[in-house]
């Protein structure tokens, strides 16, 4: 499925933050099973699906949103802001 936007190839599918490299490749096909820093997904593997996204989104929410990698969370970061730059097709 390829990315209907630059800013949708980078983005965390689970949590929405914005990654260094494109998580799923830059055809938006071919998962880096890298993971993410905030919610500790491994792209390809957690975040495949519709279903598997929300699982995984609902399991880091009721985790009270802890970053996976507390040393990268910015100081003025925001789960509320974060979430909103989800792709709509992920949410």
């Amino acid at each position: 499925m390829a990315c209907s936007s630059e800013d949708e190839k980078y983005r965390c599918r689970i949590c929405g933050l914005k990654q260094n490299t494109p998580p799923w490749g830059e055809n938006c096909e071919t998962p880096t099973f890298n993971i993410c820093a905030c919610c500790g997904t491994e792209f390809g593997y957690e975040d495949n699906n519709t279903s598997a996204i929300k699982k995984n989104r609902n399991r880091w929410l009721a985790n009270e949103a802890n970053w996976f990698d507390p040393d990268e969370r910015p100081e003025d970061w925001s789960v509320e802001e974060q979430l909103e730059k989800i792709p709509e097709k992920w949410k």
